[in-house]
Formats: structure tokens, C-alpha cells, sequence
């Protein structure tokens, strides 16, 4: 059951941190349901305070408070904001492949990257207009390579706010400290010209209103960085996590003229959850 309560909460910390640098389909560990009994449907109601960047690049924090919900399936069929609407099509011998369809939330020049802002904010997208919501379809391969390690690939193409392929690698060493427990690991971000440009470009028309430079962004590093997530079950359908992470811009979004002039190349965030599971 702890098991089960690990996996559920982990995604949680996912969709906070990475929403609140505009970028919620990218998750600091590649851990994801089982949640509930076999075969069975559950729910998870949960919230999460979180502190970071105002929007992804930005120098300005920002404090967000995130509702999450999501509904599983037993190990077959997930779907909620951070882990989108994915079907475990393979699931065998450590080994979880299949398709998986995410919403990226968007980019607003006066609020940042938060659709949930309880407090503070940046002025750094003046000029530069508003990136509208995206859809990513594509799919996931997951394996657990031992009872310590587990890997995680995503390739998404986009549609709507940018049109871009997206394609996120991590890794997690799961680990116990005391009646805590949770994983640490490696994540890597690399996307395609048109996703850069989107989030990290400068065309004529913003160059003129935003006083910057224009900028064509290539394909490449998006971001490298590590995130981690310790879970403090309160009962057997409840627990706090906390979570937090850092990461650093890669060239192809770090010689943005938005990034050199208003922004930053490291980024951190860190919050604290909860979440109660129910079976239905």
C-alpha cells in the first residue's frame, strides 16, 4: 500500500514545479501510478503550495497553489494534469510502453507561466504577447531496471500553443529515510526549433514592442537538471510529500536575448503536497 501511496504522490511535485515554469509535462521523477487495487478505479484529490520561477527562464519567483486530480484505472489506464491521459499498452517485466497525450499550460505576459498565482509575479514578458495552451500527443517507454532504478522517456509532438516535439528523458534512485521515502534523479528536456521559438524566440514584431533583440531559437538542450521527492505517509490512504528541484537552460534557450536581458539560466522550485487517495 505504501508502495502504491509513493507512486501516486510523486506526480504530484511533477505537474507543480513544471507548471509553474510553464512546462507541467516534463516531471522531476519518471515515477507514475500503480495507484489503488488491480483493476479497480481510484481518484486522488490533492494540493500543492509551490515557490518558483514566475515563468520557465525567469528571475522573479512566484508562489502558486496547485490543485491536482487524477483518476487510474488499476496499473492500465491514468489520466490527470501532470502525467496526462496514458494507457500502460505494454506492461510487462519492468517494462511500461504506450501512448500518452499531455496539456501544456500556457504563457500570459502579465501573470508569467502559472495559471494557479496566489503572489508575486515578474514584468520580464512585457512585449513579448501570450503563448496559448498546448495538446502533446505521442507516447512513453518506462523500464525498471532494479528495485533502486527507474528510467523514463516521453516524445510528445505539440499542437495548439506551439508546435513543436518535445521529447524528456529521467531517471530515479528510490531510496528510504526512515518512515519517508521517495527518489532523486537525473532530468533532461530537449526540444525541437519550434518549441524553442515559441517559449524562447524573438520575432520582428516582439523585437519591436519588447526593445529586445530578435532571436531565432534552434532545436536542442531545453534544460538538465535533478529533481527529488521524499513522501511521509500519514495513514494508508494519505500523505505529505516534499519536493523540490533545479535546473539549468540549455544554449539553444539560454542565448535568448529574454533569457540574457530579463531572465536567468538556473531555475529552482520547491513546495510541499498533500493527497488522499480514494477506490472506487
Amino acid at each position: 500500500m505504501r508502495t502504491a501511496i509513493m507512486a501516486m504522490l510523486l506526480t504530484l511535485p511533477a505537474a507543480a514545479l513544471q507548471a509553474q515554469s510553464t512546462d507541467p509535462a516534463r516531471a522531476p521523477l519518471p515515477a507514475r501510478p500503480p495507484v489503488g487495487t488491480p483493476d479497480r478505479l481510484s481518484i486522488t484529490l490533492g494540493a500543492a503550495p509551490v515557490i518558483g520561477p514566475a515563468w520557465q527562464g525567469s528571475r522573479d519567483a512566484a508562489l502558486s497553489i496547485f490543485p491536482d486530480i487524477r483518476v487510474n484505472y488499476g496499473d492500465h489506464v491514468f489520466a490527470s494534469v501532470p502525467d496526462g491521459v496514458g494507457w500502460n499498452a505494454i506492461n510487462r517485466q519492468g517494462w511500461k510502453i504506450g501512448p500518452l497525450v499531455k496539456i501544456r499550460f500556457g504563457r500570459d505576459e502579465e501573470r508569467g507561466g502559472s495559471p494557479f498565482l496566489v503572489t508575486g509575479g515578474s514584468d520580464g514578458l512585457q512585449g513579448m504577447g501570450n503563448v496559448a495552451a498546448a495538446g502533446e500527443a505521442g507516447g512513453f517507454v518506462q523500464h525498471d531496471r532494479s528495485r533502486a532504478w527507474r528510467l523514463r522517456a516521453e516524445l510528445r509532438h505539440g499542437f495548439g500553443g506551439h508546435n513543436g516535439v518535445v521529447a524528456d528523458l529521467s531517471a530515479a534512485y528510490r531510496l528510504r529515510i526512515g518512515r519517508a521515502f521517495g527518489g532523486i534523479g537525473p532530468r533532461a528536456t530537449f526540444a525541437s526549433r519550434d518549441f524553442l521559438q515559441s517559449y524562447f524566440g524573438v520575432d520582428a514584431e516582439q523585437s519591436a514592442r519588447s526593445g529586445l533583440a530578435a532571436y531565432r531559437a534552434p532545436s536542442g538542450l531545453v534544460s538538465l537538471g535533478i529533481g527529488g521527492a521524499f513522501v511521509r505517509p500519514l495513514d494508508r490512504r494519505s500523505a505529505l510529500t516534499l519536493f523540490g528541484g533545479a535546473d539549468r537552460l540549455g544554449d539553444a534557450a539560454a542565448r535568448s536575448p529574454l533569457i540574457r536581458e530579463r531572465g536567468q539560466r538556473m531555475q529552482a522550485s520547491f513546495g510541499l503536497a498533500y493527497g488522499r487517495r480514494f477506490d472506487l
